[in-house]
């Protein structure tokens, strides 16, 4: 089969197309003819740190939407020709190829009305910012919310996501990306280029601050986030934990970290069964046009090492994915 290998730990230029033999599902696992997959700035952070887990030539790509093409033992909630996507292990071969292996129990089904393509920019920035919104932060209609990095994938989803439980949202991005962010439902923008954010914040909300923050930037916005929440606000960390210190006990401020794909490498197998769960819903909003999967770009395997390059330079707004078949 056609794959896009990784020949070493290291940058994107050691990726380059060829060829592997088609895996085999083991039990409880399941081969998908890969479809479509989604670009994440995991795959090239991951790329360059490398994996003891990983043999190389080593196959990149989290994000993986298709069709069921085999079945291992032990699995009987699939069969060939369902239309599926999910989330992948990190410790173990991805989706940048034309057939990947995945734990049955990990994985959800795709509804007729949504695309492989819309599937596929789902699970890593989607899933993240559901957690994140949904089951860590319990964000309700009466909530204001900061959501740091609006044009990126995660605030993004985390916006729609929001706006459709009806809180009022506060969004930081470059100005050039504002009309995009508001298409997307955010009440007011923040270009982080030229305003001072903490201030504008206070200045939007009165002086009150924030109830929550999705912390999707890095450690020193996390700490802004922080900074403007209320007392017993709660901020979720994607990209870098707060400091932590007796301001932060004293403002009974909750901090959540999400690692979503932490699930597969850990034994817990309900945590890795809410995966698949998390995604039915989440796709759920997208078959009813309640989210916008926000692609920006749609790509060949042999273009996602530009991609990737495209993303490390942190300006790409929605999601790029790659289309196989």
């Amino acid at each position: 089969m056609k794959a896009l290998l990784l020949s070493a730990a290291g940058p994107i230029s050691n990726l380059s197309v060829g060829e592997l033999p088609l895996p085999e599902p083991g039990p409880n696992e399941i081969r998908v003819k890969v479809h479509a997959v989604s670009l994440n700035p995991v795959d090239y952070k991951t790329a360059g740190r490398g994996n003891d887990a990983w043999n190389y030539p080593h196959v990149l790509g989290l994000d993986v939407a298709g069709v069921v093409d085999a079945v291992g033992s032990d699995v009987e909630q699939w069969n060939p020709f369902d239309r599926v996507f999910y989330h992948g292990d990190l410790n173990k071969a991805g989706g940048y190829a034309e057939y990947a292996i995945t734990t049955a129990h990990t994985t959800a089904r795709i509804p007729e009305n949504v695309s492989f393509a819309d599937a596929a920019a789902i699970p890593c920035a989607g899933l993240t910012a559901y957690e994140a919104v949904v089951r860590r932060l319990d964000v309700q209609p009466e909530h204001t919310v900061w959501m740091q990095g609006g044009a990126g994938g995660v605030g993004g989803f985390a916006i729609q996501i929001c706006k459709n439980i009806g809180a009022t949202v506060i969004t930081t991005a470059s100005a050039h990306n504002h009309d995009f962010v508001k298409s997307l439902g955010a009440d007011h923008a923040i270009d982080y280029n030229t305003e001072n954010v903490v201030e504008r914040i206070m200045e939007i909300t009165n002086g009150l601050g924030v109830d929550r923050v999705l912390g999707a930037v890095d450690v020193n916005t996390a700490n802004e986030g922080v900074e403007v929440l209320k007392f017993r606000g709660g901020i979720a960390c994607v990209a870098g934990m707060p400091t932590i210190d007796d301001t932060t006990f004293a403002g009974a401020k909750s901090i959540h970290n999400i690692a979503y794909g932490g699930a597969h490498p850990s034994t817990n197998r309900a945590a890795q069964v809410d995966l698949a769960s998390m995604a039915e819903e989440m796709i759920a909003l997208v078959a009813d046009k309640k989210i916008d999967t926000m692609i920006e770009q749609t790509i060949t395997m042999e273009d996602i090492p530009e991609g990737l390059a495209q993303l490390q330079t942190r300006h790409v707004k929605g999601k790029i994915i790659a289309e196989f078949a």
